[in-house]
């Protein structure tokens, strides 16, 4: 037995060389043959007599140095006594992995695995990537608004608990198969279960649909921050207009205010309905454009590009957040805002309301469904920690999220004092006027009052002592309570809260346009983290799977979004964002992020799926996810979009349309038109999926996930090898074009889908395939090598 085994490693070896020696005579005279084999141990050489050299410490040198009878198999030879590192192994013509794939790659030059696909530069470019996607305008001006809505420092504990019950466990699930099967979402969900392949194809839709309207936002904030470069602001005082000699206030302006009438007459210039278009309004197109060239530029090399946008677009936001934190703590009023932010009304929390409200949120704020996360995470390692990664990013992504709502509610506090003290001053002058025409008497009036220096307090008990004297004719004297809690009460959210409310509260800081054009900026940079990934998420996919050039599609992307997106650069532009955001994105997400669920879960399994990450990872995690995966994150998502379902058929589909006449917005409901486009939007985001599965189910269209048994460059390709024990002298070794890294199949796969074969089969058919790759078994030299 030991002879023999001896023979067939010798003969293994010798075979294997002559092998790749005829492989390499054919492509090349320069060089003589001098190629390492690899075993478990490490590389193996020929001596100047061409006799094969195990190494040092392998098993064949340990006989031939001791006297101990030693009986080995070819498992034992082969066995993985040290982890194969793929990357440093030379299994191919073209060289090891610090061959010309690595070499001469500085700092600022993007790398790969080895295996032609992008990688990141670093850790922490890909962290920021994933935080600068996570992090958006929804932490700053959607989340403050959920706190305020719903039961203020209560609605931090629902969200909490759905974060650690949904929202890691599904966002770790998607960097993990990104990272796993190293595509786009198109690719990996097409490998996972190819009759749910059109789970890649909604997420692409939706982040096409989101992309459109949410550039339109990074325009609005690019207009503005040009804006910002005067002084004083142009939102801070109302308009004059001039009739002959006489000066008169906008009309429209005086009714609203300053802030609001540039919002919507100065900025937008809206329609005061959705079925009048009223033409492109120019100054948003141009913004609209510019948007659309920074996004074009920040992803036009992928990664490579992006990679290093997000250095300064992730973390510059946290600098403003941190510098607002500090000015705002120092104005007036800001300790009532956070003050009113963190008392905890905890009967909110009884209300299913306020967790359906929650879910959403931390649905959304992961950016999960969109195929951004996936995407980012397809230029990792497969060695990569992203279970670390899943909880740090959401960590960060809930402390971000706090960290902006304590600058916004110290803002809107120091702004709920100016706007009350406002209050009081008006019905001061109104009190004065109804003493001097003896309307009221000025025994009503307490003795201490002084109507030169009231206070809110003082106005108080006036307003009390006077509501109750005139009960009977209070009503008629106009008068207002004017209480501070009544203006931190009202919620503000989106758009409302960026353009309106922090700006006006803006016009009232000493150097008012610096920190406006801070504002802003972050806005602009909040914005373009998350369009990149969104752009990934439509980019990744298509150029994994149609081999098409990423420049080139990238460009013809940003120039097709721009055409589509004049739609909402019309005057009545700011009600199809609206509709967008309402309808384009929230219900197909949640079918798309369920059914991630339950492919991984319920139909790839589990217990194979933490297998894989197992071996992916070199630790095996907690069992929490197993029944999180399993059972308890599919059920909240059922729970989801029947809540989700039942809004939208007991809410009337409609929108807040601005009536100049009146300078107020007022609802109204869609037009049959508008109303058949929303539910378009819906069906158009979700379609790809029956239409896929009904393909694929009768075998209409051929299964695309045998491509992905090779890796993202032609002819780079290696089986992942297991089960040693029961395949004693099984082994499979590299074949006809090797390649230097593992396939991104996982190990032991069952299912490739109808119609398909195995990667075994597939190249052993066609050996002279597209990709050139095969397998072959090292039991059958003769007719194998």
């Amino acid at each position: 037995m030991k002879k023999n085994n001896w023979h067939f490693v010798h003969y293994f070896g010798i075979k294997t060389l002559e092998v790749k020696h005829s492989l390499h005579q054919s492509r090349t005279k320069k060089k003589q043959l001098d190629l390492p084999i690899i075993t478990s141990q490490g590389p193996c050489h020929l001596n100047s007599d061409q006799e094969f050299l195990m190494p040092k410490n392998s098993k064949v040198t340990q006989r031939e140095h001791s006297n101990e009878h030693v009986t080995e198999s070819v498992a034992d030879l082969l066995a993985h006594e040290e982890p194969l590192d793929y990357k440093s192994s030379v299994m191919n013509m073209g060289g090891a992995g610090g061959g010309p794939a690595q070499k001469g790659k500085g700092p600022d030059e993007t790398l790969d695995n080895g295996d032609g696909r992008p990688a990141w530069n670093s850790k922490l470019q890909y962290i920021l990537a994933q935080v600068g996607f996570s992090v958006g305008l929804g932490n700053v001006w959607r989340f403050p608004y959920l706190c305020q809505k719903n039961g203020g420092g209560a609605y931090l504990v629902p969200y909490f608990i759905l974060l650690l019950i949904i929202g890691i466990p599904l966002f770790f699930l998607e960097l993990a198969v990104g990272q796993k099967i190293r595509r786009g979402s198109i690719g990996v969900w097409n490998y996972v279960c190819p009759r749910l392949g059109g789970i890649g194809v909604s997420s692409l839709m939706v982040c096409g649909f989101v992309g459109l309207y949410y550039n339109v936002i990074i325009g609005w904030s690019i207009f503005y921050f040009f804006q910002s470069f005067q002084y004083p602001l142009p939102w801070s005082e109302c308009p004059i207009r001039r009739n002959g000699t006489q000066a008169i206030v906008e009309p429209e302006c005086d009714k609203s205010s300053a802030t609001t009438y540039f919002w919507y007459r100065e900025t937008l210039n809206i329609t005061s309905t959705i079925a009048e278009s009223g033409g492109l309004n120019l100054r948003m197109t141009l913004s609209l454009l510019a948007a659309w060239l920074i996004v074009c530029m920040a992803v036009i090399k992928g990664i490579q590009s992006s990679g290093k946008v997000m250095y300064f677009s992730s973390l510059f936001p946290y600098v403003v957040l941190f510098c607002f934190l500090v000015r705002g703590l120092l104005l007036k009023g800001a300790v009532d805002g956070i003050a009113h932010m963190f008392t905890p009304k905890l009967e909110k929390m009884l209300e299913p309301q306020v967790w359906r409200e929650a879910a959403t949120q931390v649905f959304f704020a992961l950016g999960l469904g969109f195929g951004g996360v996936i995407a980012f995470s397809s230029y990792n390692k497969q060695d990569n920690n992203c279970h670390f990664d899943a909880a740090l990013v959401s960590v960060i992504n809930f402390i971000t999220s706090v960290l902006a709502t304590l600058v916004v509610f110290a803002v809107l506090g120091f702004k709920a004092n100016i706007m009350n003290e406002k209050c009081v001053i008006e019905n001061a002058e109104r009190i004065l006027g109804y003493l001097n025409s003896n309307e009221l008497s000025h025994d009503l009036i307490p003795p201490h009052v002084n109507f030169s220096h009231l206070t809110t307090s003082d106005y108080a008990e006036m307003y009390g002592v006077i509501k109750t004297v005139r009960e009977g004719s209070f009503a008629k004297l106009g008068l207002e309570p004017c209480l501070l809690e009544d203006e931190l009460n009202k919620a503000v959210q989106g758009t409302g809260l960026a353009f309106i409310a922090f700006t006006e509260a803006m016009t009232h800081f000493p150097a008012s346009p610096f920190w406006s054009v801070m504002f802003f900026f972050m806005l602009i940079n909040l914005g373009l983290g998350s369009m990149i990934g969104t752009m990934e998420g439509i980019t990744t996919p298509v150029v994994d799977t149609f081999k098409v050039r990423k420049e080139i599609f990238t460009v013809c992307c940003c120039i097709v979004a721009f055409v589509f997106g004049l739609l909402f650069v019309q005057r009545s532009g700011n009600y199809f964002v609206t509709m967008f955001d309402d309808y384009s994105a929230g219900l197909p997400l949640t079918v798309v992020v369920i059914l991630e669920n339950i492919s991984v879960a319920w139909i790839y399994g589990t217990k194979r799926f933490m297998q894989d990450l197992e071996d992916m990872l070199g630790f095996r995690p907690y069992r929490f996810y197993f029944y999180m995966w399993k059972y308890v994150s599919p059920l909240c998502l059922i729970v989801l979009i029947a809540a989700t379902i039942i809004e939208m058929a007991v809410s009337p589909p409609g929108y807040n349309a601005w009536v100049q006449d009146l300078a107020t917005e007022r609802f109204q409901s869609y037009p049959p038109w508008a109303l058949a486009m929303c539910f378009a939007l819906i069906i158009v985001a979700m379609l790809p999926l029956p239409i896929i599965f009904i393909a694929r189910q009768f075998n209409l269209i051929s299964d695309g996930s045998n491509k992905l048994s090779v890796s993202y460059k032609k002819g780079c390709m290696m089986k992942d090898i297991s089960n040693l024990e029961e395949q004693d002298e099984t082994r499979f070794i590299l074949g006809k074009t090797p390649g230097e890294t593992p396939s991104p199949m996982p190990a032991h796969r069952s299912y490739l889908g109808p119609g398909s074969t195995s990667p075994l089969e597939m190249t052993n058919t066609a050996p002279n395939s597209r990709y050139g790759t095969g397998y072959l078994m090292a039991t059958t030299p003769e007719s194998e090598l």
